[in-house]
């Protein structure tokens, strides 16, 4: 399986063939919420309200993911009304939010899923992602990473957190398992006769 060139950056711990092969075996896919599906990014209002800025492409990602029979969870350190929202719009039902420490997080999203730490794919961005991504599979660094972060990781997206940097890493494991040109396939060949 050859991935594209444009879709490779990869860390240089990683070759091409070694990054398909842990692709091939994702089944869950771990996201944190601020500084990777978010630009990180908080903003209050003075009714105490938080807001948080998604990017449309990943959220269309994580639904493409659902529908290929995978499973994506939510891990992140900070609690918000918000997070849960977006995890409904998008289908995901595993949500662990206010995880002081990300790898027992991590161990409770894989005790809710019923996953192994080979199959999980963990976006991280901050220091507080490494033991859960020196734990699973698949280690993935945004691209505006912490350097510590982004030395550690198997892949590197070269979009930043909440800039599509999720919509890019679903795409490569897709790509990886074969199943990326058929979805690409059914959205280009559907008519009106379809509806």
């Amino acid at each position: 399986m050859t991935i594209p060139r444009r879709h490779l950056f990869f860390s240089m711990n990683e070759n091409q063939e070694s990054l398909v092969r842990r692709c091939e075996e994702i089944k869950l896919l771990v996201l944190d919420i601020d500084g990777v599906l978010t630009d990180g990014g908080i903003i209050y209002t003075d009714k105490r309200t938080e807001l948080k800025r998604f990017h449309v492409r990943d959220g269309s990602a994580i639904k493409l993911w659902g529908a290929e029979g995978k499973v994506a969870a939510f891990l992140t350190g900070r609690t918000s009304r918000v997070v849960d929202r977006r995890a409904a719009e998008l289908g995901v039902t595993c949500v662990v939010q206010g995880a002081e420490d990300k790898l027992e997080g991590f161990q409770l999203v894989l005790r809710q899923t019923g996953m192994k730490p080979q199959q999980a794919c963990i976006i991280g961005d901050d220091l507080p992602d490494l033991a859960a991504m020196a734990n699973c599979g698949l280690a993935v660094a945004v691209a505006d990473a912490c350097s510590d972060v982004v030395t550690s990781a198997h892949y590197v997206t070269r979009a930043a957190g909440g800039m599509g940097a999720v919509r890019e890493t679903v795409e490569l494991l897709l790509r990886a398992q074969c199943r990326w040109e058929a979805i690409v396939e059914r959205h280009r060949n559907r008519t009106l006769d379809d509806l």
